[in-house]
């Protein structure tokens, strides 16, 4: 597991981190308390706003269970919660960014995260450019003297590159810009992004966190010298998670090490096994020996996920359905991180740099909590109906 603050283990301190029970009269959970108004006891109070709780769009026992949670898990000063994964990309890049800037941003990127950069980031003024997930120390020769920020991923979406955070973060920080990371895929547990000189981890929390599939959230954690611009916007924001949704992410946070080990497990089995059965061109799944960038996964990750993918042998978009299609277990269904295994086609038609090329058709399996067996007779139905297609 990722290193942590505590001498305590991951999943006593998933258990444990976020609040004390004895402020709560020894409940085990914190309140999930719905606020908008906060009184104060007095008008002075009022008017320095001295006194924890203000509004509620500045937080509530729920909020803050949650976020000391995360700062726990990230060894960050401070975490924000938004009401998406995609507002978690949304916020900072908005905290950081002024007209006449310029943002690198990995070509491999979570395609919202895209979208949201080429309509509106370019039109409040911002120059976006897009580079090659294996740029590493490289990325210098890419940052100019309005460079702000250069947005990370990795592993990459879809196709699962690994980057050299470590050296990309030097480059930055020596040209005076800031390094953000999306580590949805690893999480803290098996990758802490600010141990690795990250300034900005974000996270879709709707994946493992919550792990259920029925929640909508994001968190943001900053290290201490971006905390508190970052805290500021998003206090000017306002776009602050609603206290159920943050309740049931608490929830599930709990359990997070136990489930992402079960999904660890499962998916490295399916991955090996994948990587020998006809019709399989190739399996994008860092942690296999296989993988071109399993060496840098192996130096700075200690654990992977549920979701990788398989590269089919030949054929297009017809033998792509033919596979989906075909599956009775696996949903077609966006997103991943819950109980259920999930599949999806892969489109890399809007990348610049990182299009491949592939043998054939790409296809993104999340690997559930059912039993292995199972998944596998159902992705051999999925490959037989592509090769008869």
């Amino acid at each position: 597991m990722a290193k942590n603050d505590s001498e305590m283990g991951i999943n006593t301190l998933l258990a444990h981190s976020g609040n004390n029970p004895h402020d709560y009269f020894g409940f085990v959970n914190p309140p999930v308390v719905h606020a908008s108004t906060v009184l104060y006891p007095n008008a002075a109070t009022m008017a320095a706003r001295s006194q924890k709780y203000t509004y509620g769009t500045r937080g509530t026992p729920t909020t803050d269970a949650l976020a000391h949670a995360i700062d726990a898990l990230e060894g960050s000063a401070g975490t924000i919660v938004v009401p998406s994964g995609l507002a978690a990309v949304t916020v900072p890049l908005l905290a950081f960014l002024s007209a006449g800037d310029h943002v690198l941003i990995v070509d491999s990127v979570y395609h919202p995260t895209r979208n949201f950069a080429d309509t509106m980031l370019k039109r409040l003024g911002v120059e976006v450019e897009y580079y090659d997930p294996h740029a590493g120390a490289g990325i210098a020769a890419l940052i100019k003297s309005s460079t702000r920020v250069v947005f990370t991923e990795s592993p990459a979406s879809n196709t699962f590159e690994v980057q050299d955070i470590p050296a990309i973060a030097k480059a930055a920080h020596a040209a005076g810009a800031i390094i953000m990371m999306d580590n949805t895929w690893a999480t803290p547990l098996y990758f802490r992004p600010l141990d690795h000189g990250v300034d900005i981890s974000i996270h879709a929390a709707t994946k493992y966190p919550a792990g259920h599939s029925d929640v909508l959230l994001g968190t943001v954690s900053a290290n201490k010298a971006c905390w508190k611009q970052l805290c500021e916007t998003f206090y000017t924001m306002g776009c602050c998670a609603g206290p159920d949704d943050v309740y049931q992410v608490l929830r599930g946070l709990r359990t997070m090490g136990v489930r992402l080990d079960h999904h660890q497990r499962s998916a490295l089995a399916i991955a090996g096994w994948l990587e020998g059965q006809p019709g399989v061109a190739r399996v994008l799944h860092p942690a296999l020996p296989s993988h071109p960038d399993h060496a840098l996964w192996k130096r700075d990750f200690c654990g992977s996920s549920g979701i990788f993918s398989i590269v089919l042998k030949g054929g297009g978009q017809k033998q792509q359905h033919a596979f989906l299609d075909a599956l009775r277990i696996f949903g077609l269904g966006y997103s991943w991180g819950g109980y259920e295994s999930l599949a999806v086609p892969v489109f890399l038609g809007d990348r610049v740099v990182a299009k491949g090329p592939y043998d054939g058709p790409l296809i993104r399996l999340q690997i559930g909590l059912e039993d292995v067996e199972d998944l596998k007779a159902d992705l051999a139905r999925g490959l037989a109906a592509a090769d008869g297609s």
